[in-house]
């Protein structure tokens, strides 16, 4: 056995050894403990609906067209343009925790909206509270990267995300069965009540254990808002190309995002059950793997996983259309695949993809300045993707249904030659 392949193996031996090590380090800092275990209490019912049965509720609940959905989307993908900067701006010049706070207690509007919803304008009104409730979340990622080390960072996020991806692992599934028993309205109306109760629990846990992490030092107080713009401009080469990368992964995704159950459901016939299972059963896979990817993220580095998640989200997404009427295991085998490129990375989600990404953004952002400009690269993400939604959801009324995912595949895969070749992952002595 070579030297190199001995002193490999040894490494990966003592690094599974140190698993249960790491993890207590990770988990000995208390905002990492409160945010990951907080995050699931707003998460656990909202998921039971929100994640599969959005669309759906409004198609079959609310009576909305294929075209108002896309319209409700397109706000939601708003959302960033809004008010991610701002969250941004104060999360640097005044700190992380109130944001967070504030953010926190408009959770509470949009479920009591829901409950007593019957037009799409209420519905309308609901995802713009919960825009205004986003405003924290550039504060949320920014007290992440700033509670762990840099060479933790990937391990860290693997952390955060897995646990609070914990109630995606089995609601969806409990969402299903329970609509399938009671029907859309009383179940999402059982759901959003639930969901408010444990909103006012998070707030409590966070109000009283969260810590501040930038110091008055670090703050921008003295600085204008123009000032402040303009230093965070001044960043990596690398940063903008991951915009570009958000840019086109994010657009080609929310093309369909919301499509997908009723493409399910009307196309290929599954029950809400099925649907359910399938959504239960892809959040299994990436949870599974989302902390050893951290780990190997911290090992070999950020860019490898994320590229391969590049290529792998937008091709999964598309093969939905390739399942056979009625062909379960087909389509749950395609969801399963796309669990896994969940958890290697990306940024389909707007600014916060897995573990690597998120990692990479920690390693090439200073601290002053993770607010600000987690919150302009969504402002950028969410200005360009906001049509995209609506442009799948003309191409699926005017088209075909299948020619959206088509033309969401296309786009996608673009993305992944530019971040192959043009982003560089800094050297140790070059992160932050």
């Amino acid at each position: 056995m070579g030297t190199s392949l001995r002193k490999k193996l040894e490494e990966g031996r003592g690094t599974t050894a140190n698993i249960r090590g790491v993890l207590k380090e990770i988990f000995h800092n208390r905002n990492i403990l409160v945010i990951s275990f907080t995050s699931p209490l707003w998460g656990l019912f909202n998921s039971a609906w929100q994640m599969s049965f959005w669309s759906l509720w409004l198609q079959k609940e609310i009576g909305a067209s294929i075209t108002i959905i896309g319209l409700l989307a397109m706000v939601q993908n708003a959302q960033q343009l809004i008010f991610a900067l701002p969250g941004g701006i104060i999360a640097d010049k005044f700190g992380r925790k109130n944001l967070i706070l504030f953010g926190t207690s408009m959770m509470m509007i949009p479920p009591i909206i829901y409950l007593l919803a019957t037009r799409w304008e209420h519905v309308l009104i609901a995802v713009m509270f919960g825009a205004v409730s986003n405003l924290y979340m550039p504060a949320f990622d920014a007290m992440v990267a700033d509670s762990v080390p840099a060479q933790q960072r990937g391990v860290g996020y693997g952390v955060y995300r897995m646990v609070t991806s914990l109630p995606a692992l089995f609601m969806p599934v409990v969402g299903g069965v329970v609509i399938d028993a009671l029907g859309f309205g009383p179940a999402v109306r059982m759901f959003n009540i639930l969901t408010i109760f444990l909103v006012i629990a998070a707030l409590i846990l966070r109000a009283k254990y969260l810590t501040e992490t930038l110091d008055r030092k670090s703050r921008g107080e003295r600085k204008s808002v123009q000032e402040t713009l303009t230093s965070a401009l001044q960043i990596n080469r690398t940063i903008w190309v991951m915009v570009v990368v958000a840019v086109i992964g994010g657009f080609s995704f929310r093309m369909v995002v919301q499509l997908i159950p009723i493409y399910a459901q009307d196309r290929l016939l599954f029950t809400n059950t099925e649907i359910g299972v399938a959504q239960t059963v892809s959040s299994l896979v990436s949870s599974l793997l989302i902390l050893p990817i951290g780990m190997l993220a911290d090992r070999i580095g950020r860019k490898p996983l994320i590229t391969m998640a590049q290529a792998m989200q937008p091709l999964t997404t598309w093969a939905i259309v390739l399942v056979g009427v009625g062909n379960f295991p087909q389509y749950l085998a395609i969801r399963m695949i796309s669990g896994i490129g969940s958890a290697l990375g990306g940024a389909f989600y707007g600014f916060a993809g897995g573990p690597a990404w998120q990692a990479l953004l920690g390693d090439l952002i200073p601290r002053e300045k993770r607010g600000t400009i987690n919150g302009l690269v969504s402002t950028i993400t969410g200005t360009i993707g906001t049509p995209s939604s609506m442009l799948g959801s003309y191409i699926w009324s005017g088209y075909s249904p299948e020619a959206a995912f088509h033309v969401a595949l296309l786009i996608g895969l673009v993305s992944f030659p530019i971040f192959a070749l043009f982003v560089k992952e800094p050297k140790k002595g070059e992160k932050f």
